[in-house]
């Protein structure tokens, strides 16, 4: 199974920069959990995560990088390193070269264009230097700000997925929205 390369140098777009997710990150993933008590759910978690939580996520995240099997991303602004959000990378499935991708910016950070720009930038790595065919990102059809950044940044939209997934012990509705390297041909 491939690994995910590392990133070297965070990847540099318009408004934002992405670089490896780090134990520095939880303060400020709690802090956004905090000012947006619905982001959770839009995560698709039942409750928010704990420090201890995130911490040993970050002690797992080289050895899922390694192993192909997942990596996270945190968003700063160009110049900054302060964690203004973030993307796991998940779901992979290197047979069929695809991946799915979920996204989030913190109350503090939204409307100035970040969450397009990163998922830009980590379209472009994922298809390119990571060697990946499909990037998949889901969420609920009634999150417009997410559909409008994901579509800035290049997914298309493929429609509803009816009761699709299980949350909190119901069956939800997802937009499915992909990017493939001929939309990155197109943009």
């Amino acid at each position: 199974m491939p690994a995910f390369p590392d990133l070297g140098l965070p990847l540099t777009g318009s408004v934002s920069e992405l670089r490896l997710a780090a134990e520095r990150d939880i303060p400020e993933v709690l802090i956004a959990h905090q000012d947006d008590p619905r982001l959770h759910r839009r995560l698709g978690l039942d409750r928010p995560p704990s420090g201890a939580e995130l911490g040993r996520r970050v002690e797992a995240s080289p050895a899922d990088q390694a192993a192909g099997a997942a990596v996270w991303l945190t968003i700063v602004a160009p110049g900054s390193d302060e964690c203004c959000g973030q993307i796991d990378v998940h779901e992979v499935d290197w047979d069929h070269l695809r991946a799915e991708a979920g996204i989030w910016v913190a109350p503090a950070h939204r409307g100035r264009g970040m969450a397009a720009d990163a998922l830009r930038l980590s379209g472009r790595w994922l298809l390119g230097t990571c060697g990946l065919k499909r990037v998949q990102l889901m969420t609920e059809p009634d999150n417009t700000p997410m559909r409008r950044a994901a579509r800035q940044a290049g997914l298309r939209e493929e429609g509803i997925l009816r009761g699709y997934l299980r949350e909190r012990g119901h069956r939800v509705d997802v937009v499915m929205l992909s990017l493939i390297n001929a939309d990155l041909e197109r943009g």
